[in-house]
């Protein structure tokens, strides 16, 4: 039975500057206090990579960004969220959105890969990249390539509903007006191969 841990409080700060504004949480409150300085310092550098990111594709000039983030879980020692970038600048044909998943343990301020979702040496990543080629059969998704989608062991994830969704950037397997494409999994189909005091299995586990 897991235990129960209460949801994280969280204030939206916004950044600005000329063309910029950029909201984005920061957690506070935490019986940890290194924990809850290596999250609020995690999601800082992963703004300021989005940022470079968003340099180097709109090259115009007058940029204008805007930065937002959902929360996805905040429950059962997790917290999990997506950052999203949006920056447009003249004359570019269109903006370029750069969205960021971070999972995160409260107790103790570590940032999660997918890769430490898993027990070493599972096949996670050929059971992952299964299930999203089916979705991608089965929805009808049009992708750029004609061999199968693979999945890294940094592959872009955000856990949410007792799902781990999947996504991928623009241009990364879809057209661009696809957008981003998602693909939920449920945590209770890869209970499996995940470690019994893994995120997966505190997400999926009974409240005592």
């Amino acid at each position: 039975m897991a235990q129960f841990v209460p949801p994280v409080s969280i204030h939206t700060l916004t950044h600005t500057a000329p063309g910029l504004v950029i909201h984005y949480p920061q957690v506070y409150g935490l019986i940890n206090p290194g924990a809850e300085e290596a999250i609020n310092r995690s999601i800082i550098v992963q703004i300021q990579d989005m940022q470079r990111e968003q340099q180097q594709i709109q090259t115009g000039t007058n940029p204008q960004t805007t930065g937002t983030f959902e929360i996805k879980t905040n429950e059962r020692g997790i917290l999990s969220l997506v950052l999203t970038n949006y920056t447009y600048s003249e004359p570019m044909a269109h903006g370029h959105t750069v969205t960021k998943g971070l999972t995160f343990s409260t107790a103790t301020g570590k940032s999660y890969a997918l890769s430490d979702l898993f027990r070493p040496g599972s096949s996670y990543q050929a059971v992952l990249a299964a299930e999203v080629n089916r979705q991608i059969k089965e929805r009808g998704i049009p992708v750029l390539e004609s061999g199968p989608v693979t999945v890294s062991p940094n592959q872009d994830f955000y856990l949410a509903d007792k799902s781990l969704v999947i996504f991928y950037p623009l241009y990364a397997i879809t057209p661009y007006y696809v957008g981003f494409p998602m693909f939920p999994i449920s945590v209770y189909d890869l209970l499996g191969m995940a470690p019994e005091n893994g995120l997966l299995s505190d997400l999926a586990g009974d409240v005592a």
